[in-house]
């Protein structure tokens, strides 16, 4: 395989672990496995969703290697492949929270210029 190739193969794993994590209730149920292994039943309680919703979710997580599953009995225990997609989501945070606050300076001394000229 040349170089060019693998570099497009790479791009497309990169395209389909960014789009997995492109949905907020798989962030979700990526930090809550973060804390512990959890059966789909125990995500659906924790964030309020149905089991379908959440199994669908997780299907998609799973297919992206994100997480990875353990069946015991009838019941599947679902966790994180990999810790540090929590670091890259942390990092990501990080960045738009530094985004958020540049912003925030940038709008809110406008925002006291036109407070100023409705008083005038």
């Amino acid at each position: 395989m040349d170089t060019k190739t693998l570099e497009l193969e790479v791009n497309l794993l990169h395209e389909r672990v960014c789009s997995a994590l492109s949905d907020t209730t798989r962030i979700m149920i990526l930090y809550l496995l973060s804390e512990r292994d959890m059966f789909v039943n125990e995500i659906a309680e924790a964030l309020d969703t149905p089991q379908s919703t959440i199994s669908r979710h997780l299907k998609v997580l799973r297919e992206r290697n994100l997480v990875s599953t353990e069946r015991q009995g009838t019941a599947v225990l679902y966790s994180i492949v990999d810790k540090r997609i929590i670091q890259s989501l942390d990092l990501m945070r990080a960045i738009l929270n530094d985004q958020v606050r540049t912003q925030a300076a940038i709008t809110n001394p406008v925002s006291e210029l036109n407070q100023l000229s409705k008083e005038k």
